[in-house]
């Protein structure tokens, strides 16, 4: 067991914790816990059911694979994971699975703001950012890189692309095309998020033909399958191409832009 424990902390017996954690404070680690070397939990902590990779840092009062808020759940052993590198900050909430998939996932280098919440049966990427009372409900998947910023809503079982970015305040439940800045009650798509693209390194070409895909698919007049269609008879890049693969295998429907957006227009003919 690790020497750097608080003697206020109270332990599992079976918690398998790397020799390197520290512990703060009134902590509690209960049931069935692993967690990876260098990660270190703040004060007033709890975190049970779960699996914790390495160099994560809990900063205080985080709650992580609590039970379900789930009416149906009836106590199924269910898990919690997330990689490493997280940070995981005040008063956070990180519900365990329900017995529909057993498992709530998160990847790594992600930053959860205070009071954010992750619902049962997510699955998130790597490198997001949940911002200050971003609150996921169940089954919500979210891809790398994407930004949920402060307040915002998403509706059980939506998706948010790769990139994409949801703007303050807004409230998703329609499935978030990968690299749009989407913003409002219903959140709709506004623009591109190109600023997220060229810090990540796209290129002028990758850029180009994601513009082409954006316009194509709502700018044209066409059904969505028939844009569809048309993109994929085209000899598009990976990057471009993952746009129609979200759409394809979209269950909620693709939120599409509001056509009287006037910015959105002009980042489309940008």
């Amino acid at each position: 067991m690790p020497s750097k424990i608080h003697p206020t902390a109270v332990i599992d017996p079976k918690a398998q914790l790397d020799e390197s954690v520290e512990i703060g404070p009134f902590v509690v680690i209960g049931e069935d816990v692993q967690i990876g070397a260098g990660t270190k939990v703040g004060p007033h902590c709890i975190i049970e059911f779960s699996t914790i990779g390495r160099n994560n840092l809990f900063t205080g009062a985080a709650y992580v694979g609590m039970p379900p808020q789930d009416w149906s759940y009836k106590g199924e052993h269910t898990r919690f994971t997330m990689g490493d590198n997280n940070v995981i900050r005040e008063n956070v909430t990180l519900h365990r699975g329900s017995h529909a998939t057993n498992l709530t996932s998160m990847g790594s280098n992600c930053m959860l703001m205070a009071n954010s919440h992750l619902g049962h049966d997510c699955r998130v990427g790597n490198n997001v950012i949940l911002v200050n009372s971003a609150a996921p409900a169940g089954h919500v998947e979210i891809g790398d890189r994407a930004t949920i910023s402060g307040l915002v809503g998403i509706h059980q079982f939506t998706r948010i692309g790769k990139y994409a970015m949801v703007s303050g305040g807004g409230m998703a439940n329609q499935d978030i095309l990968p690299y749009v800045t989407a913003r409002g009650d219903r959140a709709k798509p506004v623009a591109l998020n190109l600023v997220g693209l060229r810090r990540n390194g796209f290129t002028r070409e990758q850029i180009k033909a994601i513009k082409h895909v954006f316009k194509t698919l709502f700018f044209e007049g066409l059904l969505l399958k028939d844009a569809i269609a048309k993109l994929r008879a085209e000899n598009l890049p990976p990057e471009a191409a993952l746009m129609l693969d979200f759409c394809e295998s979209s269950k909620r429907g693709i939120a599409r832009p509001r056509r009287n957006v006037r910015e959105l227009d002009a980042a489309a003919n940008d």
